[in-house]
């Protein structure tokens, strides 16, 4: 099937962007890696009457470090995300987005923006504490993980507003665990474990329709719990929900094998 018609706009600046979005009064898309939009506009699940291209426009596409984080612009592809070492947590999470192709054309904003619950980068974005700077009519403003992300493809961002980049705190200890059916498939769980400021963050994604925190398996280790104690904590506490690619009972219990597995690669919990 081929796509519905559509304007292009080749944009050359944020402000372009966010102007041309604005005058579509809600039926305008990005266009940047695509991977994620070209699909469903073959499928006509989506017809937007104008797809704005971001791809030329100038200094969106670095990795800076930034104190204790680094910054991440919005057109940095996810192979540039795994060659980079200034965030290794990153570079692990991204090793795991699909195949070398999309690797090669996908971006950072687009899969936050996009907000899939299987995504690799959301889980990161909020086990790290991460935010996303955001451009619309109204200025510049700055938006937490945990806000951004509101349901299955649904963020807070107004449908006039673009990433312009992203900033993840650098954590002290990290652990990264997914489960896929073959290596490239989108992930039936992700676990993320980070330490920020001496506090652990177990963030687990595919289990629900955004990231979600594991906060009683989080007090578990607070308390001195060891990391299969946290483990069943954090499978205990989620409701996943059962589909064509596992029952409820299934995630769960990979959930709490991914947890498990993301402590141990932190070295957080050890008996």
């Amino acid at each position: 099937m081929k796509c519905a018609p559509f304007d292009y706009v080749r944009a050359s600046s944020v402000e372009e962007v966010v102007k041309v979005l604005a005058e579509s009064d809600g039926d305008g898309k990005i266009l940047a890696g695509g991977q994620s939009l070209v699909p469903v506009l073959a499928l006509r699940m989506a017809r937007p009457s104008v797809l704005v291209d971001v791809n030329r426009i100038p200094g969106l596409g670095a990795i800076r470090p930034s104190g204790d984080a680094v910054e991440v612009g919005a057109l940095v592809r996810h192979s540039r995300l795994v060659e980079q070492t200034n965030h290794p947590l990153l570079a692990e999470a991204a090793r795991w987005i699909g195949h070398t192709a999309i690797r090669a054309r996908g971006t950072a904003g687009g899969s936050v923006a996009h907000a899939d619950p299987s995504a690799e980068l959301p889980v990161v974005a909020v086990g790290t504490g991460a935010t996303a700077t955001v451009a619309g009519p109204s200025g510049v403003r700055s938006v937490a993980a945990e806000d951004l992300f509101l349901s299955a493809l649904v963020t807070s961002l107004d449908e006039d507003e673009m990433i312009t980049g992203l900033r993840f705190p650098l954590p002290t200890r990290w652990g990264f665990a997914e489960f896929a059916r073959r290596h490239g498939d989108f992930a039936l769980v992700t676990a993320v474990v980070t330490e920020l400021g001496g506090a652990v963050r177990i963030t687990l994604g595919g289990v629900a329709s955004v990231p979600q925190r594991a906060a009683h398996a989080e007090q578990v280790l607070a308390d001195g719990g060891t990391a299969r104690e946290a483990a069943r904590a954090a499978a205990d506490e989620i409701d996943p929900t059962a589909d064509l690619h596992g029952s409820a009972p299934f995630r769960r219990a990979i959930a709490g094998e991914m947890v498990r597995r993301a402590l141990a690669q932190a070295g957080i919990g050890q008996e």
